[in-house]
């Protein structure tokens, strides 16, 4: 479409609706609107057929406006990425069936409402560009206050440190008491080896000898430089407490287990100018995360930047209604996650 704004009319669904009639068939016109279909007992316009199916098939008509936007927001954008995520996700689903070519079809019939792997790719890559426009609106719309808060409380200097992790020894299938027990063993042996800090025995010693960190023990725990926004919250919260050639004195348990951390040096913090976009980054993800809704909100936005005009006010209620219930959910489904 060549106007400015994106015009949703009857137009789109006749078009849908009138392929079927055949070619070098003449199409009846019945009070201003084709027949589409007739029967020994009657015949049914165009028109008719819309107005029943309006409602219900607003989900196809979403996707016919958002493949129309999409396409023209992305047709400078290589392919090459949408193309090797489409055929990945194919391939996954391809794997879980084996060679069964019914079970795949029924399958993508089921769960993605498509009779061909070409309509199962042209799906999977609309959402692939809805993922991506998404992404890039959110991040787009993070204030600069936001953006300073987060360089402020979260970005330092890149930090050094070693650490000793004692793991808790416990399956999936353990008792709760068998898992609290080998919780306070793993939280006595990290208490015992600050004790043998604080005699002066040397800490990458103890971490080669105790640490089930298998990647770092062997060079006495040194994790190198790093970031502490990209280690889990209570070990960033403690190697940023910590003063150089200083150790926690206190076991910081995380989901690995309990640590033993040691700071060894810090670099100068950087400006925000050079980490902007890094924390835009941060936030966007983090944002996306926290808010389920989030995701159909954008798309909302961003289809009311393309200027989208209703001419026919069933649709505009059914599509209101049809993006609510997806919000709704959304919030049960987090709620319960």
């Amino acid at each position: 479409m060549k106007k400015k704004g994106l015009f949703i009319s009857i137009c789109i669904v006749l078009l849908l609706s009138l392929s079927t009639t055949g070619c070098g068939k003449k199409v009846e016109v019945k009070n201003g609107s084709k027949v589409a279909v007739s029967v020994n007992e009657g015949k049914f316009s165009a028109t008719e057929y819309y107005e029943k199916i309006k409602e219900t098939n607003i989900a196809t008509l979403i996707d016919m406006i958002d493949k129309s936007i999409l396409e023209k927001k992305f047709k400078d954008v290589d392919s090459k990425e949408e193309d090797e995520s489409v055929n990945k996700q194919i391939e996954q689903i391809k794997s879980y069936y084996g060679d069964n070519e019914e079970n795949y079809k029924n399958v993508i019939k089921q769960y993605f409402g498509v009779d061909s792997e070409e309509e199962l790719k042209e799906k999977l890559g609309l959402e692939y560009k809805r993922n991506k426009a998404v992404e890039e609106y959110v991040k787009n719309n993070i204030k600069d206050d936001e953006i300073q808060k987060y360089y402020d409380e979260n970005i330092t200097g890149e930090i050094k440190a070693s650490h000793i992790l004692i793991s808790i020894d416990a399956k999936e299938n353990s008792t709760d008491e068998e898992k609290e027990k080998a919780e306070k063993k793993a939280e006595k042996t990290a208490k015992d080896i600050i004790k043998k800090l604080n005699d002066g025995e040397d800490f990458a010693k103890l971490a080669k000898k105790y640490s089930k960190d298998e990647a770092t023990a062997t060079n006495g725990g040194d994790l190198g430089y790093f970031q502490p926004s990209d280690m889990t919250s209570a070990f960033a919260d403690a190697v940023k407490e910590l003063k150089n050639k200083e150790y926690t004195k206190e076991p910081v348990k995380t989901e690995y287990g309990y640590h033993i951390i040691l700071k060894t040096g810090e670099k100068d913090k950087p400006k925000l100018k050079d980490k902007k976009d890094e924390i835009k980054e941060k936030l966007k993800d983090e944002k996306l995360k926290n808010d389920s809704t989030l995701y159909y909100e954008s798309l909302m936005e961003i289809r009311k930047e393309s200027k989208i005009t209703w001419n026919d006010s069933t649709l505009k209620k059914a599509y209101n209604e049809y993006m609510n219930k997806l919000i709704e959910n959304a919030k049960s489904n987090q709620k319960w996650a």
